[in-house]
């Protein structure tokens, strides 16, 4: 029991929610069932954004192959990556405030490297590897106009929902998700949703929070097509051949 309330109090509300739910038996408690619904939301964008990759990381490596991957998907999500970074230090934030993305952008460049690896182009991939890490190390050194960059970061969600469309285009001509991870999948998809309702509350009906919205139709088109090709492979699908 004090695990769970350990748990909770960390990830979902503060002690007086706490309190509230479960000393008082007040679970109608508007402000802390605000709390917790922020709290959640927040966990699940966590979830999608910086976790997602991992599973998909696992599969391929665990599977030896990324047949099914899209190699243009996998650079549009670098490049959106690449952006935000690129922001944060043209900008000069600390890195405590997106070093998550960092961590995203390194396993974004890992599985282009994965995805030509496996595609037969170590080479290719371990050169890619090199002249991204240079190119952006020579970016973050403000050398890139600010205006590009913030032209970069500002259409990142439309990138993403290319990055998805392009995938999804790809599962659908070889009747087959291949070796993309559901876990991965759903957890963007989750994250996606997650998104729309904070662009939502944050600024109302708007241009951003309809890009996040159609950003998210896009991940939820490949998390259908995972349900839908779950027990298919491309060789049952004739016009992919």
């Amino acid at each position: 029991m004090a695990a769970a309330r350990d748990f909770l109090l960390t990830f979902f509300m503060p002690e007086k929610c706490y309190d509230q739910f479960f000393v008082h038996l007040n679970p109608a408690h508007v402000p802390c069932l605000k709390i917790v619904l922020n709290r959640t939301v927040g966990l699940w964008i966590f979830l999608g954004t910086v976790v997602a990759p991992l599973p998909q990381i696992a599969r391929l490596l665990r599977g030896r192959s990324a047949r099914g991957l899209s190699l243009t998907s996998a650079l549009l999500q670098l490049l959106a990556g690449s952006g935000c970074v690129l922001y944060c230090t043209a900008h000069r934030f600390p890195v405590g405030a997106w070093g998550d993305r960092l961590f995203v952008l390194v396993q974004a460049a890992l599985l282009v490297f994965l995805t030509l690896h496996y595609g037969g182009k170590t080479t290719k991939g371990l050169l890619f590897l090199v002249v991204y890490g240079i190119l952006m190390y020579v970016l973050t050194l403000r050398v890139a106009p600010k205006s590009a960059v913030l032209l970069v970061w500002e259409f990142e969600v439309l990138v993403i929902m290319a990055s998805r469309l392009v995938q999804a285009g790809s599962n659908y001509w070889r009747g087959s998700t291949g070796q993309l991870s559901a876990v991965s999948v759903f957890l963007v998809f989750t994250g996606s949703l997650a998104r729309v309702y904070t662009s939502f509350q944050e600024s109302g009906q708007t241009f951003a929070t309809l890009t996040h919205a159609l950003a998210s139709a896009s991940c939820g088109l490949v998390a259908a097509q995972v349900l839908l090709y779950r027990n298919t492979s491309p060789a049952g699908k004739p016009k992919t051949q």
